[in-house]
């Protein structure tokens, strides 16, 4: 069986997460199928001494513990070919926000590689040194990357071929076209006094197209106007 086109890498103090929500729904069945693979390596598996230790208290004083850069720098090297292309990423609440358009540019790369941080951080150092990208998930502060780096997988291991269903499952999502997603419904047909708005069950493609349009745009304008450039209407 031939290595799997996406490969996901991960280096944790937390390996027993992985592969957590990964291994189910969409991602497990893919996973299960070859479709994607993953990879979690241990940080401590550099660690230092006979306690393996891994952090050290901050330069300049201050609360919490400090992922070193040797050990992070050591843990990268002992699990990741010095050749591998891939994309190094490391979650940080202070990185650029994760946004439908690079997930898109991710899932028809390689993979990824993702360092998952802990603690107060790791030293600044190593993130050069190894040529990390920070990225965020959000706008708040985890208890470390491993949730972060769950979420860009999954974002990206839905977008690949035969992974969702349908091909086209993926191009009317929320963020695809710069909008979030229209109003969904299904049966039946009047639930609780509320009725599917007729134009859906009129079977006018053009009428529907307009109107999931025109909601999608009144939603986005309502609740995340942000996202409007100013080539909308």
């Amino acid at each position: 069986m031939s290595e799997p086109a996406w490969r996901a890498s991960i280096l944790t103090l937390m390996p027993g997460m992985f592969p957590g929500p990964l291994g189910m729904s969409l991602s497990g069945d893919a996973l299960t199928r070859g479709v994607w693979s993953l990879e979690v390596h241990d940080i401590r598996d550099a660690g230092i001494g006979r306690h393996r230790s891994v952090d050290d208290t901050p330069a300049g004083g201050g609360p919490g513990m400090v992922i070193r850069a040797d050990v992070l720098a050591n843990a990268i090297d002992m699990h990741i070919a010095p050749d591998d292309a891939r994309p190094r990423f490391l979650m940080s609440p202070r990185g650029a926000p994760l946004k439908q358009a690079r997930v898109r540019e991710l899932s028809a790369g390689g993979g990824a590689i993702i360092v998952c941080g802990r603690f107060e951080g790791v030293d600044e150092r190593v993130i050069a040194a190894r040529n990390l990208e920070e990225i965020s998930i959000g706008d708040y502060v985890l208890s470390g990357g491993e949730l972060g780096a769950m979420v860009m997988i999954d974002a990206c291991v839905r977008l690949l071929p035969g992974v969702m269903g349908a091909d086209t499952s993926g191009t009317e999502e929320s963020f695809e076209n710069g909008l979030l997603e229209y109003p969904q419904f299904t049966r039946p047909r009047e639930w609780e006094g509320h009725a599917i708005p007729e134009v859906l069950l009129s079977g006018d493609h053009a009428k529907i197209v307009a109107w999931r349009r025109e909601h999608s745009l009144a939603l986005t304008k309502q609740r995340r106007p942000d996202l409007l450039t100013e080539e909308e209407p």
